[in-house]
């Protein structure tokens, strides 16, 4: 589950990284229950930035080259992908058809940056680990999984590969850097 305000942060982010975009496809498998609420929010943050929201549903990696194809064309494109199955278990071909049609790219998953990809901002998942042990610890000791209050991450990580950067001819702005949780050389 995601703060969903933390996708307006990620296009502000990509934003920083990238000034001249000014339309970011948002990549997602409209078959995917959660995509209704991330898309509509993000609609809202991307108004707020002056970035045009163009929808890419997906449903595997041919349609994901006609959306990067058509986005890397027009010029001024960039790609946001959300928390999405699809996409995570194409994760290598992702990364690869987006170097191969050069936009810049944030994702809500690590993996994609230490694979290739731009930049992630993501929720620190060791966190959310230790949290989840300390709610089966409450549990084993009597108390009620209903009565316990839900959880929504608080801590997120910043992954920043540079190689890429340079690659789209990218110059990342130092206070950016300097917030990366890891920055990928």
């Amino acid at each position: 589950m995601y703060e969903y305000s933390v996708f307006g942060k990620m296009l502000g982010m990509l934003k920083q990284v990238a000034p001249g975009v000014s339309r970011v496809a948002v990549v997602y498998n409209p078959d995917n229950i959660s995509s209704a609420v991330y898309l509509r929010l993000s609609e809202d943050f991307a108004r707020s930035l002056a970035i045009e929201f163009v929808l890419a549903a997906i449903h595997g990696i041919a349609d994901l080259e006609r959306v990067l194809e058509s986005i890397a064309q027009k010029g001024g494109g960039g790609a946001f992908f959300p928390a999405d199955l699809t996409t995570i278990q194409l994760r290598d071909q992702v990364i690869a058809l987006v170097a191969r049609h050069p936009v810049p790219a944030i994702y809500t998953d690590r993996v994609f940056v230490t694979g290739g990809g731009l930049m992630s901002y993501d929720a620190d998942r060791l966190d959310i680990y230790r949290r989840t042990a300390s709610y089966v610890d409450r549990i084993l000791r009597g108390e009620r999984p209903g009565e316990l209050p839900f959880q929504q991450p608080t801590k997120y990580q910043l992954t920043i590969n540079v190689k890429t950067a340079k690659a789209l001819g990218l110059t990342l702005p130092p206070t950016l850097l300097a917030a990366a949780d890891e920055v990928i050389e």
